[in-house]
Order: structure tokens, then sequence, then C-alpha cells
């Protein structure tokens, strides 16, 4: 599954990303809100889910190479922050679903959190 599918399964839709970006494979999951465990424990791949809606997150899902965002509860990234992801390609879908939801939605669809690497 790419960026792009999973965004029409989470019913969301793709707030920032360059068609390249989207097209990205989605390897895994990781879900927090604090930056410094998205940077000790998400893996290379990962679609990240949070609530986070700042421009660190960019830096975060660029230092990692994650294939992108997924912010829940309808939240919308900040300018700043949409303005970064689409100079840096990093695509981010929003989505009404909860963090809960939008993680069970994920793993019903085979993404899988912690690979080893």
């Amino acid at each position: 599954m790419n960026v792009a599918e999973a965004a029409e399964h989470l019913r969301g839709r793709l707030a920032a990303a360059a068609a390249q970006a989207a097209a990205r494979e989605v390897r895994g999951g990781y879900a927090s809100d604090l930056l410094s465990d998205v940077i000790a424990n998400s893996n290379e791949g990962d679609l990240w889910i949070t609530m986070q809606r700042h421009v660190n997150t960019i830096a975060v899902a660029q230092l990692r190479g994650l294939a992108g965002i997924v912010l829940v509860n309808g939240r919308e990234p900040e300018p700043e922050a949409a303005a970064r992801a689409e100079a840096e390609s990093i695509p981010i879908i929003s989505t009404e679903l909860s963090a809960f939801d939008a993680v069970g939605t994920l793993f019903a669809l085979g993404v899988r959190g912690r690979r080893q690497a």
C-alpha cells in the first residue's frame, strides 16, 4: 500500500504532498505524539500517526525517512508545516478519525509496527 491509498482507507485527504511522495510505500506504522519517541523508535518507511501539526514534525519525518504523517482528529498542518512538507516532499494525511481508529484501520490492512531492522 502507498501513502495515497492509505489516505483513502483512512477517509482522509492529502493535506500536503507531491505526487511522487504520495506514491511512497508504507512499510509499517508508528503512533506517538512525542517527537523524541518517534526519533528513537520509528522505522524508515513508517506512516506516523500523531496529533502534532507543527513544523518540527516535518524535520522528524525527514530525519527518520518516514513514508508520511497522519494527522488525526481532523487536525490540519500549521501553514509553516504544510509549506515545509511540500518543499521536502513529506506527505501529510489529515483524517477525522481518532488515533485509535486510524491505527486500527491500518492494522486491519496489514500495516504493522516495530519491525526489526
